[in-house]
Order: structure tokens, then sequence, then C-alpha cells
């Protein structure tokens, strides 16, 4: 599904499943609300994920529900859980649109993160100057301080790459990446060789798909893949000037073909690595 403006990500999700089990059972959104003794735009809101459902009214509409199985019910209970669980990024909630802080919530959830750059160097993997150019670039507009809080978001989502326990990062990046001047040649040389030193972890993967290859799976632009753990689906993000689109299971699909396809065309890992050093020099 494509989100919709109101809740998170994760409260849609449980709404989606609450109003798949309802539907399951032939139970009407008035009788559910008169389980609970609520209002039946209450039991909306639970459904579309407007506003998350509390642990009681959800225990109680599992049994409503028939849910017996107690797998299904743990799954649905830590969801509920996460839903209200506040995290870091929840700090940064005012500064940036809410479709952001999902996305921060899906890198810090996700076991593997698969990314397709056609333009610039993922966020994860971004510099400090590369990402405060970037961001002067896309919001010329905004204040000094606004782009240094921006800024600070993006250095922070970063550390998720150090933790004890880091997702997998696979990287393509489009060949034009590394020829396309972001702030200077000195910007430029100091985000490429970034980049080669973090393709050395062992978490990480990074291709680039070279100028001379054959034409990629597809010629649109940038995107992201999120594998997650249960309950949660898999999820492709993509970002356009007119806001943020994220897509969950079977609708994300076709962005894993492409990133498939993408990756037939790339360089393998370790020659990636040595064009991105050489381009590096070049820079300097």
């Amino acid at each position: 599904m494509a989100t919709a403006r109101g809740g998170t990500l994760r409260s849609q999700w449980l709404g989606q499943q609450l109003r798949e089990l309802r539907d399951a059972q032939g139970v009407l959104l008035k009788e559910a609300a008169e389980y609970l003794q609520r209002d039946p735009a209450t039991i909306s809101r639970y459904e579309t994920g407007f506003y998350p459902i509390r642990r009681p009214d959800l225990l109680a509409l599992l049994d409503l529900y028939r849910v017996s199985d107690p797998q299904r019910r743990e799954a649905l209970l830590k969801l509920s859980q996460d839903v209200w669980q506040k995290g870091w990024w929840d700090g940064y909630a005012q500064d940036v649109a809410g479709s952001m802080i999902d996305f921060v919530w899906l890198e810090t959830h996700a076991t593997h993160i698969m990314s397709f750059a056609a333009i610039v160097v993922p966020g994860l993997l971004q510099t400090p100057a590369y990402a405060a150019k970037i961001l002067r670039i896309n919001e010329p507009d905004a204040t000094p301080e606004q782009i240094e809080r921006w800024l600070e978001l993006r250095m922070a989502r970063q550390r998720v790459l150090d933790d004890e326990n880091p997702p997998r990062l696979s990287v393509i990046l489009d060949e034009a990446v590394l020829h396309r001047e972001i702030g200077s040649p000195e910007i430029m040389a100091s985000q490429l060789t970034h980049l080669a030193e973090y393709a050395a972890k062992p978490h990480l993967d990074i291709s680039v798909v070279p100028f001379r290859a054959r034409t990629p799976a597809g010629t649109y632009g940038s995107f992201e893949i999120f594998e997650l753990p249960d309950p949660f689906p898999e999820v492709a993000y993509t970002e356009t000037m007119a806001g943020a689109l994220y897509l969950e299971s079977p609708d994300a699909e076709r962005f894993l073909r492409t990133y498939d396809g993408h990756k037939t065309v790339a360089l393998k890992p370790a020659a990636s690595t040595e064009l991105i050093s050489a381009m590096a020099e070049k820079w300097r």
C-alpha cells in the first residue's frame, strides 16, 4: 500500500491487519465499536492508522476476531508496542516531514537495505560536507538553522551502520554519481574516498553500473528497498518533488526486480571499489 496522510507506516500496517481480521469474521464496524464500547469512528481511525490502538483494545479485538494462534497474536501485539514506542528520531519530528521520520524508522529496523542511486550518493554514506551541499541545493529557501538541523539528522542516521548488529547495506551507484560534482573537487575527493573505505566493511557492498554497461533494468530514478523482520512487510521507497512514496509487498516486487536487473549489469564490488578509488584520485 502507499502511505496516506495521518498515521505512521507501522500504525497503518496494524490498522490494515485489523481491518482484514474484522472482514474475515464478517464483523461490522458498529459491532466492533459496541464490543469495545467505543464510537465507530474510533474503530475506523484504528483501521486507517490515523490513531494507534492501545493494548487493552487490541487484545479485546483479537478475541472478538477469534485470533487464537499465539504467534499471530504476539506479532500483532509486538507491532502495537512498536507503534507507541518512541525512538531518537522522533526528536526531529518538528523539523522534517513525517515521511522522513518513517524513513529513519525503516533504516533503524531493517535487516537489509538495498539502494539504487542515480544522482547522488545515498544519505547513509554521505560525508557532512557533501550532505550539506545537497541539502542547500534541494532546499534553497531554508535557513542556516534548518540546514544545520537536517544535517544533524542525516549524520545521526549513519550511526545505524556502526551498531552492534547493523543492517546489511547493498548499494548500486550509477557511474554518473562518481562524475557529478557536488560542491567542489575537494568535497568529491573526500566523499569518494569515504565510499571506498566503507566498501571494505563486511556488512556493506557497493557496486557501480558503468557507462559502458548495457541498458539498465529501468530508466527511473533512485529508490530504496527495506527488508524488515516479522511482522513487518518488505517496503520500497522512492522520492519525488511531490513527496515520498512507500509501497509494501507485493507492490514492492517491481522495485526488487529492477534492483536485481541493475545488479546484473553492475561491476562486482571489488572492481567497483577500484573505480571509486580511481575517481577519488581524479578529483584531487
